[in-house]
């Protein structure tokens, strides 16, 4: 709805001396006027969309709702599914994350230089005496390098230092709603569902990172059920706050994606002047005695073993450190499928057990191809 404008000779007009009638019906007009326009602000705010925050909300509220079949077919009951999501909204800083996952990355040495920092391994050499009957245990049970569990425990969580303050079932829905990753994140939600159902961790201590991975050694919900295990007996798979429950779920991870019993990571070795690597790479593997007489030796001048293959990898390039990486080493990728992330989990392992390190230097300018 319009109004007439008042123009220019209105105002004269009404500057003029007038018969108090005329004053009288000017102000009645201009009253008339105003209500007009109120009615027409009215009008036109009935119809006007709702807030953007509103619709937000809604639109979460009726994706809740349409969880409730799925879950319950899953053995969710309605007491778990309504105490899941009390006072649950969407988490705006979730989504900021997922616009910032692709962020420089950094060199490889810069990169393992903080992932295996002289801090981080002597918290690990601390935390290896702390559980050194569990570890013992897990190895027994699992046949994976106990050291190879406590470099993934300090590369997630720092060794449980910190392992995340978003709530999973928050953190999940805001991603699920929003269609991220198509139908992963939903199924992740109605995993971390059924984890409540099952009692295994307490609402209040359901937290995690802001994509929905988990307690120490940061599972994703499909890992958990998967792979967890209640490894003191209690009736829990506690990867929250039992850490032999966590570090023994991680080995039983590693065992069953493949992790070969009594077998190493791998070797930093050195190779000849002369020696081609263009024809070799990460998954080409051969005996270690065929790479023995090639000239290829241990950076550490230890023996090669007599059995097992290896593969080389040279993730800084020809004028970087080389290793001779074993299956095994494939299989640590699995947990993250980041070279530069293996190697951190490998050597902060192999520094903790007594190890010195990466021996090469590192190229300074050189950029890792894949860490994240």
């Amino acid at each position: 709805m319009s109004l007439a404008p008042i123009t220019p000779f209105a105002i004269e007009q009404s500057h003029r001396p007038r018969r108090r009638g005329a004053v009288n019906n000017v102000t009645q007009l201009l009253r008339t006027a105003v209500a007009i326009a109120i009615l027409g602000l009215g009008f036109m705010a009935a119809f006007m969309p709702m807030p953007s925050h509103a619709n937000e909300a809604r639109s979460f509220d009726a994706f809740v709702a349409s969880l409730w079949p799925q879950a319950k077919a899953r053995g969710v009951s309605r007491a778990t599914f309504d105490m899941a999501f009390r006072g649950v909204t969407p988490d705006p800083s979730v989504l900021e994350k997922t616009r910032k996952q692709a962020e420089f990355v950094k060199p490889v040495g810069e990169y393992l230089g903080k992932a295996v920092s002289d801090n981080r391994v002597q918290r690990g050499r601390a935390r290896a005496g702390e559980f050194k009957a569990a570890l013992e245990r897990i190895d027994r049970a699992y046949g994976v390098d106990p050291y190879i569990v406590l470099g993934v425990w300090g590369m997630e969580t720092n060794f449980g230092s910190f392992s995340g303050d978003n709530y999973v079932i928050r953190a999940l829905a805001t991603l699920a709603h929003a269609g991220y990753r198509g139908e992963f994140f939903k199924k992740e939600l109605l995993t971390a569902l059924q984890i409540l159902e099952q009692r295994h961790v307490a609402r209040e201590q359901f937290m995690g990172s802001w994509a929905g991975a988990m307690g120490q050694t940061q599972f994703m919900p499909s890992s958990f059920k998967a792979y967890a295990v209640d490894f003191n007996g209690d009736g829990h798979k506690n990867i929250w706050t039992d850490i032999p429950d966590a570090l023994a779920s991680t080995a039983n991870y590693l065992k069953k994606h493949g992790w070969i019993a009594g077998e190493t990571w791998g070797y930093e070795v050195r190779l000849p002047s002369d020696f081609d690597a263009s024809g070799h790479s990460p998954t080409h593997y051969r005996d270690f005695s065929a790479w023995a007489r090639e000239g290829v030796v241990r950076a550490d001048r230890e023996a090669m073993p007599q059995s097992g293959r290896a593969a080389l990898l040279t993730p800084a390039g020809a004028s970087g450190p080389a290793f001779l990486v074993t299956p095994n080493f494939k299989v640590i990728k699995t947990y993250n499928n980041s070279t530069s992330y293996a190697l951190g989990v490998a050597l902060l392992g192999d520094r903790i057990a007594g190890g010195p390190g990466v021996i090469a230097r590192w190229p300074a300018t050189q950029r890792q191809a894949d860490a994240r």
